[in-house]
């Protein structure tokens, strides 16, 4: 059984009707938004956003039809920003396809973006499920707020490690947050076991993004080497940072130098990955994506044993060690 199989086995019932519901939340009047639709769900990904929500739902003994709200909530608004983003990083392709934008134009991508966001805010609002709702919006406000910070900085090139965990912690971290807080939320739990569920999920999230980023470091086994591509987008990531405040100012002024003029440069963007593997901040970057998991663990040691807890816990595992 591969993995991912054995960490939806205490939900798969659940995820099986979720796809039903989650088609059935996307259908509109307009026939150029449901061919638009059926593009998105047929390309879906792993879904491991709405497992967390199911997870940390069934982690409680329980399920509820607003868990299946929650979680459809959840993946239209990370729809939503998806498609978005493609739009704002001018990019074509998403896990190999054409992106909304590169079939529809940037128009049409924004306006269904829009759509998504929407579509997921009445969802909450006809059936009365407001504290999802705060949880949701909360999260939109943060990944904003974490996108714009990221722009802000990477003008200077200045981002010091504490801004980047701002940013990845909002951009990335908060949504996985808002799974777990959501889906605790949904059968009944208090506000300290929710916020216990949040506070697990961002951990959890923060540890995915650093393991996002060390793949722009290690092999590509389609090309036979690192891609480079946070480089190439001046992007900042913890394994540069830590080189940058350990390295001499000279070479730390001559790296900046690259990623500022020559990021697209193939024999430069390779110079700064080798620099990086050289100075140990590929090592840092995987001690700090250590401690997030085993911080996430700690929280989830205090729940009582059952599948879903074995599964929360194989799922943060697979964070850290998937291949891609």
């Amino acid at each position: 059984m591969s993995v991912l199989k054995e960490i939806k086995s205490p939900i798969k019932l659940e995820m099986d009707l979720f796809e039903s519901k989650f088609k059935d939340s996307l259908k509109s009047n307009v026939s150029l938004l449901d061919r638009i639709m059926h593009y998105i769900i047929k390309r879906k990904g792993k879904q491991m956003r709405p497992m967390f929500v199911f997870l940390s739902a069934k982690l409680f003994g329980k399920f509820e039809e607003n868990t299946y709200r929650s979680a459809s909530m959840i993946e239209l608004l990370h729809t939503a920003t998806l498609v978005h983003d493609d739009v704002i990083d001018e990019a074509n392709f998403r896990r190999g396809v054409f992106s909304i934008n590169a079939l529809w134009k940037n128009k049409i991508a924004v306006l269904v973006g829009d759509f998504l966001l929407s579509r997921g805010l009445l969802l909450a609002v006809k059936n009365k499920d407001y504290d999802l709702l705060e949880i949701m919006s909360t999260a939109v406000q943060d990944m904003s707020e974490g996108e714009l910070l990221q722009i802000e900085k990477a003008r200077g090139l200045d981002i010091t490690e504490e801004v980047y965990f701002d940013i990845i912690r909002q951009k990335t971290a908060t949504l996985i947050a808002a799974c777990c807080a959501s889906g605790a939320n949904s059968v009944g739990q208090g506000k300290d076991v929710v916020e216990q569920m949040r506070l697990f999920g961002e951990k959890a999230g923060i540890a995915f993004q650093i393991k996002d980023d060390l793949f722009d470091y290690t092999q590509n086994p389609i090309i036979g080497k690192p891609t480079g591509i946070d480089i190439r987008e001046q992007k900042i990531t913890l394994p540069l940072i830590f080189t940058l405040n350990t390295v001499e100012k000279k070479l730390k002024k001559y790296i900046i130098n690259i990623v500022k003029n020559y990021n697209k440069t193939d024999a430069k963007v390779e110079e700064v990955i080798s620099l990086v593997k050289q100075n140990g901040g590929l090592e840092y970057a995987e001690e700090m994506m250590n401690n997030y998991h085993n911080d996430a663990l700690e929280i989830l040691a205090n729940f009582k044993d059952n599948d879903a807890k074995k599964s929360l816990q194989l799922l943060l595992n697979y964070v850290v060690n998937r291949k891609k």
